[in-house]
């Protein structure tokens, strides 16, 4: 007897075990969904803060969620909601379903499910239905295979990415978006009672249509976590309280150029991570939807900022309004090539500083003057005589700065664009000296960048928008000619009625009026702000002062509260009136004729593009020319009323070096060397 009950003990732990071999094999032998599924691409500020996201291919919203980005108090009213021995099961829990089953049969209606969170997840992986036998077994297998195959917080990770939160809404990062307008990490206890709700029934409890609905659903939550000890009964209970949001958020859409333009860039990466400052941008797009409506129906503008130190892009509106088609918003005029009217004249006084060929104070003559076939007028039409320098380019004076570029050539502005890292476009493909006065074309970017090379004593960063993207910086000017340009600028008055800051800053309006350029900078920042036609038609009464300066001012208002100060001068640069300048560079002597030139100063040694080994003196020889010779260093005297042709000078630091010299008669020969 006792024998015969062994052999059947046996055979049923046989069974038993047959019985789990079969199950084990069954579970392992299960063919598991896709695990991960295609979620929204993010580009993000250099914080983190969320700028912009698109749909999934089908149309939903489904940000990638982690654990560590949602507040813990939700994951806590989640368990003991759904699924409160869900770190203890298998996958399956037979209590839970038992208990289901006995209220089912006790109340002659469902009361409580008996899926587990796993089991949930398996059928937001399949997206299953849940009414069916089959459909509930095969939740059963998945789950079962995902507790053997995954972690806990895995599978948690999953149910968060995958639930549906109403409309094409899933996951807690997308939902938290769209119904409080607000990051996933920090939820009030009503809100994430109502993230636990959605689930169950997500188009019946939609909030912003079944308001009434969603509101019930939720307190149930929290009377149940409430009873669960999850919260406090006071919380719960003033959590009730508070109303279930209406309508939907809008996704975040700032910065849609860039972001578009960094999808596009590369389109396999998920984040894009930026050096844009999120709250920054959304003000300053507020204000250019302003800017452009005060200006005029069909006008688009455009605005960057940027530290011009390291060339990080702070801020970047492309248009208005990307929508409108109105304005043309589609288009990204940051990027768009157009002609920069006068904001080159900074560029070609600081070239004639390190040349030699002026100073600050220096006097030129502002007369009609013909340059061949050439003769440009002044934008008012009427001319000033004798000036200083200062004054003419503060007036913006046209004949001036064309005077000045016909002495240094059109080509010293070419290569100082190329320097500060600009590829500029010429009509015809060749520069003239109409490219004092506009007759080139660049984008806003390039101007803002070459803006910041001024700003940041002459070396020009490579403006950029990806975070750890950094380039360096490049010499344009030198520092001594930066810090004149710079003092010269910061003199103008600010636009009318706008706050009084320290800005130096400079306007322009190309010709026919079609667009309006305003560029400024402070000690630690430089905007950039253009407005006009898309599509180049003229603004008749459009001119830079009036359109951009006052946006200008208003976006230094937006970015902080006081001015960072500029530069102090560096120690080399020449303060003095113009009687106490060195001769030559006391007025300003325009190129007559080339029987003039070809009589004026050559520089014997160094010769132009030299690269000499450095040592403690340099010598520096002239031919021609009349004396007594200024010799200069990047705009800065070296040696004045010399007679001889040959001078010795303490070799400065090693780098580049523009070295001129000047003749009694004012004219010039130049050469830029470097030493090693």
């Amino acid at each position: 007897m006792r024998r015969t009950a062994l052999l059947m003990a046996a055979a049923l732990l046989g069974v038993a075990g047959g019985l789990r071999d079969a199950a084990d094999r069954w579970i392992d032998a299960t063919v598991l969904p896709p695990l991960t599924a295609e979620t929204s691409v993010e580009v993000l500020d250099r914080d983190g803060h969320l700028l912009r996201a698109y749909t999934v291919a089908d149309g939903r919203w489904r940000l990638k969620t982690a654990l560590d980005q949602v507040d813990p108090a939700y994951i806590d009213m989640l368990i003991a909601y759904e699924d409160q021995r869900f770190y203890r099961h298998t996958g399956v829990d037979p209590r839970a379903m038992v208990r289901a089953g006995w209220q089912a049969v006790w109340n002659g209606r469902v009361i409580s499910g008996g899926s587990t969170l796993t089991m949930q997840t398996a059928r937001l992986l399949e997206e299953s239905g849940t009414g069916q036998w089959d459909g509930k077994l095969r939740q059963m297998r998945v789950a079962l295979a995902l507790e053997r195959r995954l972690r806990k917080d895995q599978i948690l990770t999953l149910y968060l990415n995958h639930a549906p939160m109403g409309g094409n809404i899933e996951g807690v990062r997308a939902a938290t978006r769209a119904w409080f307008g607000k990051p996933a990490h920090r939820l009030t206890p009503a809100e994430a009672a109502l993230l636990v709700a959605l689930p169950q029934s997500p188009e019946t409890r939609r909030p912003d249509r079944f308001a009434g609905s969603a509101k019930a659903a939720r307190d149930r939550v929290l009377a149940r976590v409430a009873g669960s000890g999850v919260i406090r009964d006071e919380a719960a209970q003033s959590a009730m309280l508070s109303p279930v949001p209406t309508a939907r958020r809008p996704v975040p859409q700032l910065a849609p150029h860039v972001a578009d333009r960094l999808r596009r860039q590369d389109p396999v990466a998920q984040v894009h991570r930026t050096t844009l400052r999120a709250p920054l941008q959304r003000r300053l797009q507020r204000l250019m939807r302003d800017a452009a409506e005060r200006a005029g129906p069909n006008l688009s503008a455009a605005m960057i900022v940027a530290d011009h130190g390291t060339g990080e892009i702070l801020a970047s509106i492309g248009s208005p309004d990307i929508g409108s088609t109105r304005r043309q918003g589609a288009v990204d005029m940051t990027r768009a090539v157009r002609s920069p009217g006068s904001t080159l004249k900074p560029l070609i006084y600081a070239l004639a500083f390190d040349e030699g060929l002026a100073h600050p104070e220096t006097l030129i003559e502002d007369r009609p003057t013909a340059f061949g076939g050439y003769a440009p007028q002044n934008f008012d039409g009427q001319f000033r005589g004798t000036i200083r320098v200062r004054q003419a380019l503060q007036l913006s004076l046209n004949i001036p700065a064309v005077m000045l570029t016909e002495r240094l050539g059109p080509s010293a502005l070419t290569a100082a664009l190329t320097r500060a890292g600009i590829d500029p476009v010429f009509p015809g493909g060749k520069p003239g000296l109409a490219v004092a006065l506009g007759g080139v074309g660049l984008t806003l970017t390039d101007l803002t960048q070459l803006y910041a090379g001024t700003a940041n004593r002459g070396r020009a960063p490579v403006l950029h928008v990806k975070a750890a993207a950094g380039d360096g910086t490049r010499r344009v000017i030198s520092p001594e000619a930066a810090w004149q340009v710079t003092n010269i600028l910061a003199g103008l008055p600010p636009p009318a009625h706008a706050a009084h800051r320290v800005i130096a800053h400079k306007t322009g309006t190309s010709y026919g009026h079609r667009d309006a350029w305003a560029i400024g900078y402070d000690g630690q920042h430089v905007i950039g702000v253009w407005l006009g036609r898309p599509d180049g038609s003229p603004v008749p009464g459009a001119f830079g002062g009036d359109l951009a300066a006052p946006v200008l001012f208003e976006a230094f208002g937006h970015l902080k509260a006081r001015h960072d100060p500029l530069p102090s001068p560096p120690p080399s640069v020449l303060m003095v009136h113009n009687t106490e300048l060195p001769q030559p560079l006391r007025r300003f002597a325009h190129r007559q004729d080339q029987a003039a030139l070809s009589d004026g100063p050559k520089l014997a040694f160094p010769p132009d593009g030299a690269e000499l080994e450095r040592l403690d003196s340099l010598t520096l020889k002239v031919r021609d020319g009349t004396p007594p010779f200024t010799w200069l260093a990047n705009g800065a005297p070296l040696v004045t009323r010399a007679h001889r042709r040959e001078v010795s000078i303490d070799a400065p630091l090693e780098g580049y070096l523009s070295l001129s010299v000047v003749d009694a008669q004012g004219r010039a020969a130049r050469a830029r060397i470097r030493l090693r």
